[in-house]
């Protein structure tokens, strides 16, 4: 006994107790049970993460303290290291968020920004009581806010999940979290009101939802936010007035509520937030005048009120805002017209931070004041243009420091101030679009940052300045003018000049210089409507990034040289109207090349471009022959040649003959064995085209097709606008079939079928398609397709007044659109596979890209078509007499006697579509009663009365176009003259006879010769 006790007792003789050592040690290597805890879960974190570059390396090393990773925190709580913070920002960490942290149960930092983490924020985080602040922004977390991450959040102060997919509504329970300072959600798609617990956390300093899809009215408790330094609403839904109670957030130091559908005045209440510096209040529907209160704001430096309908004058309290770094004012209903009117540029003066001005957009008048020399020296931008300044610009603009200034579209007169050139940091000039006269300064050339120069649409005299050549332009616009002289070498030369060259609708005379291959890196020149001559310059082969090229009507002789056609990003090349000889040498495909009305001859090429019917015109060259059939080109087979074909023509035509009898009999037999495959033989040349998607995959990219993203409803189906990554398209859209309409699966069958046989720029690109079936065991079929963002014609034709601003189709959108359409059925009934009737043409199945190139769509209908031994192409004939159906007003009138259908019906229809598009009327109109029709009623103003039946936006673009006399003004007369045209192309095509109807391709080309002979209409 005593041994033992000596043994516990004395230190020297510890090492011969050797179980009481190995207890000892192993005290001291293993950590206690909460401790092993805190580890296990940070290796069960980094589990479920790839960590390519590493970031983690540290972490599992036992040689290491977890307390030591990287990242982790620890402080000593109860005589034990725990995990008190974990900081593990832009790491490039991947995958989901484990539930282990909420084991960390003294965590008080969680900041996992900037990663690539995904799935959902586990719900268990909610057990971290002691957490004060949790950062997961600009990751690719989704789902919802789970609920529980509120219910033991008393310590939280800061609370950030901006910039990831989190949707749903914001949880009301976050009004638990009284210690809340800050709160960022921005860049998410939560949706619904914010809720009004919010509006009553004591300490809030920050609420920031930008950039989601919150809605509804911004309520007066906002006013009850008393600690708020930053409150941003921005990009968001919500409608209705701004509260006066927002003029009680006396500690307001930032307020964003731009980009929403707020409505009525800006209260003056506003002028109560003295420490404001930054208010965003542009794009909304604000409307009444700039209250003078908001010259009480002296902290402000950047006042955005633009997009909006304000109106009155611009107050000149806004002189009293001396820190002002920025003010836009544009795209509002402001006024000035008289000297008293425009002294608020003499109260901005006081503002020597001012960096940018806009007011562009606006309904300012009057003469420009010269007291613009007196703004700030730290000015840079100057923006006013689309307004209605009349007068010269004023020299004292000289004494400024500009970097752009931008005068476009007002009524300035007189000339070009010299005292431009002494602006050294000037980089833009746009002064386009008004009367200014005399001769471009060469002072211009002094500027050695300018890069952009637009003066085109001006009365501006002489020649081009040689000193343009010394500035670094990227943009060189003077088009439109009364510039005449030779081209300069010297700016052909300019190797920054990369974008646009535009010298076209002047007088320059004298040769194109071989300099114009210096050019090497610029995307369009423009040389048209001049009056040069000489040859074509060789060295136009340096262009190698030439994208765009003009040089029609001018006098350039002579044939086109081998290296115009070894131009390989070359998208547009016109030459109409020259003199050019020659042959036609081959160029590559393109999307469009015009050689029209010159003197070229012999054989037109089959291949490259010209294999395309609808990418090039030969039009007005009479010595060409052979091409596409299409063409009626004679062909260039020699005289003495003729006879000997015309021998081996008989002898072989009987055996074509035989050949294509058999050819026509399998045909129709293959035929009918394929529609007793039915609707499985078509889904599996489907298959063989594209990877099919899954029900699942579509029902989460429409949001469980939300009637939010419904886009479109016709007669078998519903479309859906959606998300969804598919082979580089990000936004889809998906129509649904309701396969409980009857013929809801034919029409699938059919499209399916028309869709796989075709393919041509003008028409829907088909993506891929589904067949499954529900969540409920339920049949489901449905198309995706590419989406178009700029949606229907129909929208376009007839836009809603309460979608915002109001979409208008210019002339020139008009008839590119009938161009495109026309395109796509002339592809359709001659150049497919096999030939096509689309059947149910109107402006609701024609849809815009962002480019405004119009697709038709909706293939539900269409009829392939064979061609008898007796018919020829314009006498196409449906194999079957399925019922007919289409749409009122646009389905031909024979169709109601027969069940046969012909191209001829397609062309009817178009003929419909044109007269809709320029009169804004369709063919079911309360206007048309008692035997009228849109037909009749275009043909009884024609030509006299055009102006009275034209769509009144499109009547209102021509009389902005110039004076108010129409019976005077050229620009006015030649748009009016355009779009008669255009109706009468429309008459001819339907016309209640088949055979009185032009046939497509004719119809086409007519509306070409019509765009190529008024090259000068506006945008």
């Amino acid at each position: 006994m005593a041994s033992r006790v000596k043994c516990l007792t004395s230190p020297s003789s510890l090492w011969s107790c050797p179980i009481l050592l190995l207890l000892l040690l192993f005290s001291f290597a293993i950590p206690s049970s909460q401790v092993a805890i805190d580890q296990h879960a940070l290796i069960s974190f980094k589990s479920l993460l790839s960590d390519p570059s590493e970031a983690l390396a540290s972490w599992g090393n036992t040689s290491i303290h977890f307390c030591h990773w990287r990242g982790v925190a620890c402080d000593n709580l109860g005589g034990e290291p725990r995990v008190t913070a974990l900081e593990l920002e832009n790491l490039n960490l991947a995958g989901p968020i484990s539930a282990s942290l909420a084991n960390l149960t003294f965590l008080e930092k969680l900041h996992l920004r900037k990663n690539q983490l995904n799935g959902p924020i586990p719900q268990e985080l909610g057990l971290l009581s002691h957490l004060q602040s949790l950062v997961l922004s600009i990751n690719s977390l989704e789902d919802v806010i789970p609920l529980s991450l509120f219910q033991n959040c008393s310590n939280l102060q800061y609370f950030n999940l901006s910039v990831n997919r989190l949707h749903g509504t914001i949880p009301g329970n976050l009004s638990n979290c009284l210690d809340l300072q800050f709160i960022r959600l921005e860049k998410n798609m939560f949706e619904g009101e914010i809720p009004s617990g919010i509006y009553s956390l004591p300490k809030l300093q920050d609420l920031d939802v930008w950039n989601n899809n919150l809605s509804g009215r911004i309520p007066p408790e906002i006013g009850n936010l008393s600690t708020l330094t930053i409150l941003s609403l921005s990009a968001n839904k919500f409608r209705g007035p701004i509260p006066p109670e927002i003029g009680n957030l006396s500690s307001l130091v930032e307020l964003y509520l731009s980009s929403n559908q707020l409505s009525g005045s800006i209260p003056s209440s506003i002028g109560n937030l003295g420490r404001l510096t930054i208010l965003f209040l542009h794009f909304n529907n604000l409307n009444g005048t700039i209250p003078l209160e908001i010259g009480n704001l002296v902290n402000m430096r950047v006042l955005k009120l633009e997009a909006n309908h304000l109106s009155g004058i611009i107050p000149k309290s806004l002189g009293r805002l001396k820190n002002l770094d920025t003010l836009t004012l544009g795209g509002n209903q402001l006024e000035a017209t008289s000297i008293a009117e425009w002294s608020f540029i003499d109260a901005l003066s006081n503002c020597t931070h001012l960096r940018i001005l806009e007011l562009q957009g606006n309904n300012l008048g009057g003469m420009f004041p010269k007291s613009i020399g007196n703004l700030s020296k730290n000015l840079e931008v100057l923006n006013f243009n689309e307004n209605q300044i009349a007068g010269s610009l004023p020299a004292e603009i000289g004494n400024l420091n500009l970097s752009i200034i931008d005068m476009r579209s007002n009524r300035l007169s007189g000339t070009i101030p010299k005292e431009l050139g002494s602006i050294n940091r000037l980089a833009i000039i746009n002064l386009s679009s008004n009367f200014l006269t005399g001769e471009i300064p060469t002072e211009i050339g002094n500027l050695t940052k300018l890069y952009i120069v637009v003066l085109d649409t001006n009365k501006l005299r002489g020649p081009i300045p040689l000193s343009l050549g010394k500035c670094p332009l990227a943009i060189l616009s003077l088009a439109a003018n009364n510039i005449s002289g030779s081209l300069p070498k010297e700016i052909l030369s300019i190797p920054s000049l990369t974008i646009i060259f535009n010298v076209s609708n002047n007088f320059l005379t004298g040769t194109l210089p071989s300099d114009i291959g210096k050019l090497r890196n610029v995307e369009t020149i423009d040389v048209s409507n001049n009056r040069l001559s000489g040859g074509l310059p060789s060295t136009i082969l340096g262009c190698q990034v030439l994208q765009y090229l003009y040089m029609q009507n001018n006098l350039f002789q002579g044939s086109i040289p081998q290296s115009f056609s070894e131009l390989k990003g070359l998208q547009v090349l016109d030459f109409s109207c020259n003199n050019l000889t020659g042959s036609i040498p081959l160029f590559n495909t393109m999307s469009f090349l015009n050689l029209s009305y010159n003197y070229f001859e012999g054989e037109v090429p089959v291949s490259g471009v010209f294999q395309n019917f609808t990418a090039f015109s030969v039009s007005g060259n009479s010595h060409l022959c052979g091409g596409l059939p299409e063409l009626s080109l004679p062909s260039c087979t020699p005289k003495s040649k003729r006879l000997t074909k015309k021998l081996i023509v008989v002898i072989s035509v009987s055996g074509v003959f035989f050949c294509i009898m058999l050819l026509v009999c399998l045909f129709a037999i293959c035929r009918r064995l394929q529609k007793s495959r039915g609707f499985s033989d078509v889904n599996s040349h489907i298959v063989e085209q594209y990877r099919m998607v899954t029900f699942a995959e579509l029902f989460r990219g429409t949001e469980g097709f939300s009637p939010a993203n419904l886009i479109g409803k016709g007669s078998f189906g519903s479309v859906y606008k959606g998300k969804l990554d598919w082979e580089g398209h990000e936004v889809i859209a998906v129509k649904v079939l309701n396969l409980q309409q009857k013929g809801a699966l034919k029409s699938f069958m059919s499209e399916c079928e028309a869709l796989r046989n075709i393919k041509h720029r003008n028409l829907i690109k088909i993506l891929t398609l589904c067949s499954s079936i529900d969540f409920q065991g339920n049949d489901f079929k449905a198309l995706v397709f590419e989406f178009l963002p700029n949606g229907s014609l129909e929208n376009w034709i007839y836009p809603k007044a309460d979608e915002g601003a109001l979409q208008r189709l210019s002339l020139n959108q008009r008839l590119n659109i009938s161009i495109d359409v026309a395109s796509a059925l002339t592809y359709l009934h001659h150049h497919g596979v096999t030939p096509m009737i689309h059947c149910d043409l109107k402006p609701s199945n024609v849809l815009l890209d962002h480019n405004m190139v119009a697709h038709v769509s909706d293939f539900g209908l269409s009829k392939f078509l064979v061609k008898t031994a007796s018919s020829s192409s314009s006498s196409l004939r449906q194999t079957n007499s399925a019922t007919l159906k289409g749409t009122i007003g646009y389905v031909a009138p024979e169709y109601g006697m027969t069940t046969k259908v012909s191209a001829k019906g397609d062309v009817y229809s178009f003929g419909i579509l044109l007269l809709e598009m320029f009169t804004g009327k369709g063919p079911t109109s309360d206007t048309f009663k008692e035997g009228m029709n849109i037909h009749k009623f275009v043909e009884m103003a024609l030509p006299t009365r055009i102006a009275e039946i034209l769509d009144p936006y499109l009547l209102m673009e021509i009389e902005e176009a110039g004076g108010a006399d129409v019976s005077t003004n050229e620009s006015k007369m030649r748009m009016l003259e355009c779009s008669a045209s255009v109706l009468r192309v429309g008459i001819l095509c339907s016309k209640e006879s088949p055979k009185d109807r032009l046939h497509m391709e004719d119809a086409m080309k007519e509306l070409i010769n019509i765009k190529d002979a008024f090259p000068r209409l506006a945008v």
